[in-house]
């Protein structure tokens, strides 16, 4: 098998390597994986994976700079200028929400296992920086006469944050994206409706 697999073309060689590490790092965390259970679980020689990659370190910064990458492209939709902001808002949680039910070990790889890490969280900011960034713009461009103080990044900060948990879910497979956009939608967009301070409750 690992023969065949010499034969490969490179690109399909490192996503099987990727793939392989990305699983091992999810289900064994970064400290109990073995360059050797990876290079197992793609059924290529450790001596290829160290020729591709030449430490645990050097592999894990590459499984997340390719899924901080798939991140941010499947959030691409949802920053569509001609939906209007609810619009928006649906697309970027059913992008965010999906894409950790379709890749959960990406997911536990991004957001568990590499933010654990102190040496490998600032990799990990950038995608999650681009979630908070658009965010912040709906709900900026969506609440009813803002106060002068209001700060959306730091309310985009805890959105994302009740997102994350929420996603966690997903990932244990503990609720489905719609049932869970649903309650992260209503959530959010009775924040993004607003009310200014001097309003009753009605």
């Amino acid at each position: 098998m690992a023969g065949g697999t010499k034969r490969l073309p490179r690109a399909v060689r490192e996503q099987q390597m990727l793939d392989a590490a990305v699983e091992v790092f999810s289900e064994k965390g970064f400290h109990e994986t073995s360059m050797d259970a990876i290079a197992a679980r793609a059924s290529i020689s450790k001596p290829m994976l160290y020729l591709y990659y030449g430490s645990k370190d050097e592999l894990f910064a590459a499984c997340i700079g390719r899924e901080g990458q798939r991140f941010v492209e499947a959030l691409a939709p949802a920053g569509d200028p001609n939906l209007p902001p609810r619009a928006q808002l649906r697309v970027a949680l059913e992008s965010f929400l999906g894409f950790v039910d379709e890749h959960r070990h990406s997911w536990m790889v991004l957001y568990r296992q590499a933010l654990a890490q102190q040496a490998f969280a600032n990799q990990v900011r950038s995608s999650r920086d681009r979630l908070i960034e658009l965010t912040a713009h709906l709900l900026e461009s969506s609440t009813r006469d803002p106060e002068p103080d209001m700060d959306f990044t730091i309310m985009a900060v805890a959105l994302v944050g009740a997102g994350e948990a929420v996603a966690d879910r997903i990932a244990g497979g503990e609720i489905d994206v719609a049932k869970a956009a649903d309650l992260l939608e209503n959530l959010a967009w009775r924040g993004l409706a607003g009310r200014r301070r001097t309003d009753t409750p009605g």
